[in-house]
């Protein structure tokens, strides 16, 4: 029997190969695996992505437009879209407007909820990356997850999250940003006032690719482990995206499930 629902999974996406393995893929397969009854789709926000993987790789993966022109012309009814990204920022605003236009096209569409929505979002969070980061919580140490950092009023996310791990009693762990604030001017600066001499590194990403491998872990010497070590820390880098921690995987298949609750009332 021909199926009347589709589910895309959204991603900004990576040319880390290896990395898109383990996060994205592995996102994608676990929501896939809690709506079997639905065609499976996948599309990616980032058209510098989108061409390097065809022109490097012959790898073809839609824009949002393309995949919601492909499944309107596949007979698809009723899209139910998770997007993989972390905050409700440019991101999952372009990939809103790409898909707009075909809204009305279908009988439904729903849209699942980024990764840090509501408050339950970031306790969930916090003890998902505490679990995670554990053996290094110890005295001497301070724990330091890289965010991308927008301009857009999103941006707000970090400070939040860095709230909601003191909250919670971890008093080790700072929230950053590449290309917003806090920034890594902040990250030193409160490092600096805890007397620790090992900082770990991780990005706050769902993918650990181009600002985890270079601005986070790069050898260059505006990179936050050289700056770190410049200033006589030991750095222990973690190149682990958040797609890889079970936890995050089913944060996203529960903000699909609640999304299909509208699709199923209309």
């Amino acid at each position: 029997m021909k199926k009347e629902d589709a589910v895309l999974v959204v991603s900004f996406g990576t040319s880390y190969n290896d990395s898109r393995k383990k996060t994205i893929e592995e996102i994608e397969k676990t929501i896939a695996g809690h709506f079997q009854g639905y065609e499976f789709h996948r599309a990616f926000t980032s058209r510098v992505i989108i061409n390097i993987l065809k022109k490097r790789d012959s790898i073809s993966i839609d824009g949002v437009s393309e995949a919601m022109e492909r499944l309107l012309n596949q007979g698809i009814k009723r899209v139910l879209i998770q997007p993989t990204h972390v905050m409700s920022g440019e991101e999952f605003d372009a990939m809103m407007e790409e898909m707009s236009p075909y809204e009305a096209s279908f009988e439904a569409v729903a849209v699942g909820a980024p990764l840090l929505t509501s408050d339950e979002d970031y306790e969930r969070l916090v003890r998902i990356l505490a679990e995670d980061t554990k053996e290094f919580d110890q005295e001497g140490t301070e724990i330091i997850l890289m965010g991308h950092g927008t301009e857009h009023a999103a941006n707000e996310v970090y400070v939040r999250l860095a709230a909601e791990f003191k909250k919670q009693g971890y008093g080790r762990y700072h929230v950053g940003t590449v290309e917003a604030t806090p920034s890594l001017e902040d990250m030193k600066r409160e490092t600096d006032q805890t007397g620790a001499r090992r900082v770990v590194l991780q990005p706050l990403m769902i993918v650990a690719g181009d600002h985890a491998n270079n601005d986070m872990a790069g050898d260059e010497e505006d990179s936050w482990k050289s700056v770190f070590q410049a200033d006589g820390y030991e750095v222990v880098c973690r190149l682990k995206g958040l797609g890889e921690l079970e936890g995050i995987r089913r944060m996203f298949v529960d903000h699909a499930k609640m999304a299909v609750r509208s699709l199923t009332l209309k």
